[in-house]
């Protein structure tokens, strides 16, 4: 067992994000996402479920022609099929996320 901390060796981006698989077990990933001040706001339709958590920082995030203003401890979830896009993110202190992405399972 290894302790680490979600805020400890933070990349210094100036473009788009970097993102670190935490843990992956069967259909479960868990994700820490830095974002730079430019994220890439390209629409995301992913195919499984997503439950995103803002920890830092301040974003604006895009779903169904609705912008949300998210700030530190706001979360959500992001149904399959939905597509969604970050349009903004803070530089002081940087956005960082913590993702999890649930995979449909086999019948």
């Amino acid at each position: 067992m290894t302790i680490d901390n979600l805020f400890s060796h933070l990349p210094h981006l100036t473009e788009s994000e970097e993102f670190e698989t935490l843990l992956q077990q069967e259909n479960i990933k868990i994700e820490r996402i830095v974002s730079s001040p430019t994220p890439d706001s390209a629409f995301q339709n992913q195919k499984h479920d997503e439950w995103v958590a803002l920890l830092q920082g301040k974003a604006v995030l895009e779903s169904n022609g609705k912008q949300h203003n998210l700030a530190p401890g706001d979360h959500l979830f992001i149904p399959a099929g939905t597509p969604h896009r970050v349009l903004s993110t803070s530089d002081e202190p940087c956005a960082i996320w913590l993702a999890v992405h649930i995979y449909p399972t086999e019948p």
